[in-house]
């Protein structure tokens, strides 16, 4: 009597711990699925013609979805002419609506390229862009 009472017991726990696992596991899953972060996009702006030693502000716009992201940790813009060993490298102003900026001055005409290194809500983004100052050879 007392082994068909344990076998019984046994039995009914093992169907509770069961299903109560089960409810455990969609909601593991649904967490995994909610908690996987939006990436940023990173958008660089140029304006169309630049001549040299001209004043020029160079944009990043970052959103996440479709959210503007006004606090990004760090907005930097590595620039460099085609075939230069040396980048310099500019720390971007927040503006407003996620556009962050800087202003420089590219002294000679040719191929440039920039990069924007955006870090924000921690995920790192870094998109590059080719240009010409001048007129494209």
């Amino acid at each position: 009597m007392r082994k068909r009472l344990l076998l019984i017991f046994i039995v009914a726990f093992g169907l509770v711990a069961t299903a109560c696992s089960g409810n455990g596991k969609e909601k593991t899953e649904k967490s995994e699925a909610s908690s996987t972060p939006i990436p940023l996009d990173v958008s660089i702006r140029l304006p169309k013609a630049i001549q040299p030693n001209q004043e020029v502000k160079v944009e990043a716009v970052v959103t996440q979805g479709r959210e503007k992201v006004d606090d990004a940790d760090e907005v930097k813009f590595e620039i460099w002419k085609k075939g230069q060993a040396n980048h310099k490298m500019l720390t971007g102003k927040h503006e407003k609506d996620g556009i962050y900026s800087v202003q420089t001055r590219f002294a000679e005409k040719g191929e440039y390229y920039v990069v924007s290194h955006v870090t924000a809500r921690g995920i790192h983004n870094m998109p590059q862009k080719v240009f010409w100052v001048g007129q494209p050879q």
